[in-house]
């Protein structure tokens, strides 16, 4: 359910009317049934539910039931991730598409190898899965809570429902969820501990990295060079012009992109045409092809392009460059260097706004993000890294 990229939501209806939604209701009265004549089989009510026979089929169909599960909880973690990247609430990380039909199927190496640490380390700590039950019950009360609390927000302000009809509704299953939530509170300390701790440790790192990006941009916005009044005193006195097209990417786009200051210092020449590009991410999952670009002609050769992408689009810039064409504006890959500041971040106490750990945890993010290359899908021969340091 987490991306229905993978399936589409026909399929999802089909399959949980047609078959989940009637298996789980027979399983359950099955094992109702069960424990009002055999109050005793409560030790295991599933198992207990079949006759001999078929006690070993079950286990199978368990067991693969659980590997199928597992994936799933797999791919809704690469979508996650994705759109939390998209959306600015982690790190870039490296993201392979998985095929060429569904824009949904993704595989992220770095989100696999942690779902690996985090799994072993519940496997060699719980050592069974009874230990996990406490675990189990407070990650499962606590997401049905969540998502009746979001619900809310879903029914209200997207689909324009009676705010009075929306608080009944959701006000109503969130008494449930929190009667089931407090409840499983009270096996905190036999393992209930542990996707609280996890959810703690995944909060502060997306809340760290949010918050860093937002005092980067503030520390490069008090150093920003406005463009128009840059670009007039540059024409002045016009600098030798060299031929092809140089595109700097900058976050703010009516300041002067760092990239460009650093050419334009050691080397001493500009393109014939300079492009001063801008990518934002929007939070709608996805933004059509006739509004992905905006071009403007700043004069003199120079352009600025603003690039919007929804959080569920894979973020490719020479495609997009592409659709410029309509604007009046044509690349040719082999003559455009793209230009890319890298800035190297140096967490100071009392002047970042964030804790000096916070801070510096933000740092090794930052250095250990994947590529802008690699998240851009720029042509790794075309670019042009030229580095900055900042104080955070």
């Amino acid at each position: 359910y987490a991306d229905m990229g993978h399936f589409g939501k026909q399929a999802i209806r089909i399959a949980w009317f047609g078959l989940v939604f009637p298996a789980l209701a027979l399983n359950y009265l099955g094992q109702g049934a069960l424990l009002m004549v055999n109050p005793q089989a409560v030790s295991n009510p599933f198992y207990l539910l079949y006759p001999q026979w078929a006690l070993y089929p079950m286990v199978a169909l368990a067991t693969a039931a659980t590997v199928i599960a597992s994936q799933a909880t797999i791919s809704g973690a690469y979508s996650l991730t994705r759109q939390a990247i998209q959306l600015g609430y982690l790190p870039r990380m490296s993201v392979l598409q998985t095929s060429a039909k569904e824009m949904g199927q993704i595989y992220m190496p770095a989100v696999n190898w942690i779902l690996l640490v985090v799994v072993l380390a519940a496997v060699v700590g719980f050592g069974n899965s009874s230990s996990l039950a406490s675990a189990y019950g407070v990650a499962v009360t606590g997401t049905m809570l969540v998502t009746t609390f979001l619900t809310f927000f879903v029914i209200r302000y997207v689909w324009g429902y009676n705010l009075a009809l929306c608080i009944a509704a959701t006000g109503f299953f969130i008494l449930l969820d929190l009667a089931f939530f407090s409840s499983s509170l009270l096996k905190i300390s036999s393992g209930g501990w542990f996707p609280l701790v996890l959810g703690a440790m995944m909060l502060v790192v997306m809340l760290t990295w949010h918050r860093g990006r937002r005092i980067l941009a503030e520390r490069l916005q008090t150093s920003a060079i406005p463009v128009q009044e840059f670009l007039a005193s540059l024409f002045k006195y016009p600098p030798h012009r060299v031929p092809g097209t140089a595109v700097f990417m900058v976050a703010n786009p009516d300041a002067v992109p760092h990239a460009l200051l650093h050419n334009l210092s050691h080397n001493k020449v500009l393109h014939e045409r300079v492009v001063i590009l801008t990518v934002t991410i929007a939070d709608t999952p996805w933004v059509p092809f006739n509004e992905r670009v905006s071009v403007e002609s700043l004069g003199n050769g120079c352009w600025r392009i603003r690039m919007r992408f929804g959080f569920k689009n894979p973020v490719d810039v020479p495609q997009a460059l592409a659709l410029c064409c309509e604007h009046g504006l044509a690349f040719e890959m082999m003559e455009t260097s793209f230009f890319l500041s890298r800035e190297t971040l140096i967490p100071v106490i009392g002047e970042g706004g964030m804790a000096l750990w916070r801070e510096r945890l933000f740092a090794a993010m930052a250095r250990n993000a994947s590529s802008v290359v690699e998240y851009f899908h720029l042509p790794a021969n075309r670019v042009i890294e030229l580095g900055t340091r900042i104080e955070i």
